[in-house]
Formats: C-alpha cells, sequence, structure tokens
C-alpha cells in the first residue's frame, strides 16, 4: 500500500511542494512509500483545447527530477489517452489509484479536479472515503498577488517576469537544448553566443529579452547573458533564437548539451542603428549579468 498524489503537476512550484511536504510526511508516519503518479502527454495536447498554444515549464524528465529532489519514492507517468480521459473520478479512484497502484491515503491539492466530470477536491475527499481510502485535502498558498498555480507562473514568465516566477517555482527557470551553429555574427563583433536548440519542442520560452544566466556546459557552469528574440538589428530571418554568452570562456562548444538557468531580466530586446552600437549594448549587458549574479 502507498501514500499518493495524483496530478499533472507542471512546474512543481511551491505550491505543488506543499502537496508533496504532506505526502511524503504522511507516507513516514504510515511506514509506506510516496507515490506521484503524474500522467503524460498533457491533456491538452489529446483533447484538443488549445493544444496549439500548449507549452509546458517541465519536459517530462524534468518533472520527474524536480519530484524526485523533493522526496517523492515512486512517480509513476501514466500514459493520458482519450479512453483515459472518459473515467469518472470514482472510476479513477476504485479501478486505477486503488486497483492498480495500492493506494491506501490519497494527498489532493485544492484545486484538484479528478475524471471526465472535472470533480473537485470537496467531492474527491467523499468519494475516496466511500471506496474505503483516505483522502487529505491541502490549502492553498498564494504570494502577495495570487494563489501560486502552473497558470499564473507561465503569464510571469511570458511576460518577463522571471524573478518572481523562480520565486514561487522554488528554483530557476531552466532551459535545456543542444548548441548549434549560428550566424557567426556575435563572433566577428567579439561576442561569440551559443546558440540553442531546445530538446522539448512544448518548453515554455521566456519573455524576448536579455537575462542574466548561469549557463552549465561539460559539468561545469558559468556566469552568462542570454538573448531570446528575432535578432532585429541584424535582419538574418532566422526566426526566434536564444543566444547565450558565457562569461569569460570562449571555447568550441557546437553540438555539446547547454542548460541556462534564468535568474534576472535585464533588458527588453531593442533594434539597434548599427553593428557598432549593439556590440556596445551587449557588453553592457554582460557586465550587468556579471553584476546580478555576484
Amino acid at each position: 500500500m502507498v501514500v499518493a498524489a495524483t496530478g499533472f503537476f507542471d512546474g512543481v512550484h511551491l505550491g505543488h511542494a506543499k502537496v508533496i511536504e504532506l505526502l511524503c510526511a504522511t507516507a513516514k508516519a504510515e511506514g509506506k512509500r510516496s507515490a506521484v503518479i503524474t500522467f503524460w502527454p498533457h491533456p491538452r495536447s489529446i483533447l484538443r483545447q488549445d493544444a496549439g498554444k500548449l507549452r509546458l515549464l517541465n519536459s517530462l524528465e524534468e518533472k520527474e527530477e524536480r519530484l524526485k529532489s523533493l522526496g517523492v519514492d515512486d512517480v509513476y507517468v501514466v500514459e493520458f489517452t482519450r479512453e483515459f480521459s472518459k473515467m469518472t473520478a470514482e472510476e479513477f479512484i476504485r479501478d486505477f489509484l486503488i486497483g492498480k497502484y495500492g493506494v491506501s491515503t490519497l494527498i489532493v491539492g485544492y484545486d484538484h479536479r479528478l475524471g471526465c466530470k472535472k470533480t473537485g477536491s470537496d467531492d474527491i475527499v467523499r468519494i475516496a472515503g466511500k471506496c474505503g481510502i483516505e483522502a487529505v485535502r491541502v490549502g492553498a498558498i498564494s504570494d502577495s498577488y495570487n494563489t501560486i498555480s502552473s497558470t499564473y507562473i507561465r503569464n510571469l514568465i511570458e511576460t518577463g517576469g522571471i524573478e518572481r516566477a523562480n520565486a514561487l517555482l522554488g528554483y530557476e527557470y531552466t532551459l535545456r537544448g543542444v548548441v548549434v551553429p549560428g550566424c557567426g555574427k556575435g563572433r566577428k563583433i567579439g561576442f561569440r553566443t551559443a546558440n540553442m536548440s531546445l530538446y522539448d519542442p512544448l518548453k515554455l520560452i521566456p519573455y524576448n529579452g536579455v537575462y542574466a544566466v548561469w549557463a552549465t556546459v561539460e559539468g561545469k557552469t558559468h556566469k552568462g547573458v542570454c538573448n531570446i528574440g528575432y535578432r532585429p538589428t541584424t535582419h538574418d530571418g532566422r526566426g526566434l533564437t536564444i543566444e547565450t554568452h558565457l562569461l569569460d570562456f570562449d571555447d568550441d562548444i557546437y553540438g555539446l548539451d547547454l542548460k541556462v538557468r534564468f535568474v534576472d531580466f535585464i533588458r527588453e530586446e531593442q533594434r539597434f542603428d548599427s553593428m557598432e552600437q549593439l556590440r556596445d549594448q551587449l557588453f553592457k549587458d554582460a557586465e550587468e549579468a556579471r553584476e546580478l549574479l555576484k
């Protein structure tokens, strides 16, 4: 028998962490294993509810890593399908949580919903009792502006509020990818950048602009400055790019894994009248990033 929580847990933010904290504490008190039963892909991508606009805070690998880092013993990933979506909350609890995973206690987030009828947390507690297991409901937590949720954090990241988003995530928002060749203009002006191709196409990309970041390559972490945008000065037509300049570093890292952790927003993307003006601003950005990362 296990103590479990279930849900998508995108971002595994501080609200989720409160659920996980109670999950692990309850499992320890009852001498049982703690488990998170989560889903992949996101229900919206299967049910076609604005699926084309869907962007996530975590890849599946990142989500599993974060849950394990918070002390969860087991993470079970369930394939979300149209057939699966037709289950009622009672069927899910009785046949799936209890029948398949042996759940004896269910930890429920304040806004959690289950089943095809989107049954709310109060009714989940009642239905779980009817099925013979205890369900414990966790209250909401808020910052000074809003209840903490994945949607709220996504909105912050999309509008340049990376510092507040990090505070609500409990860690620095991260992009991971491989370094690919760029146009080479950064090298020509003495400001070499690593162009990143994301591993997960559904990862949410932060608001266009310049950021102070920590960049990790080959196991070593460097201070850096990252620019996200459309290169308005060079007009090279390459579409949206994610370029990171690693401070005090000039090695060739094409084809290597790159992890970029966003710390603070420096400025919005802007167009300059010359490459000289762009170069001067880039070096100012780098110095500001250096100060922010002290």
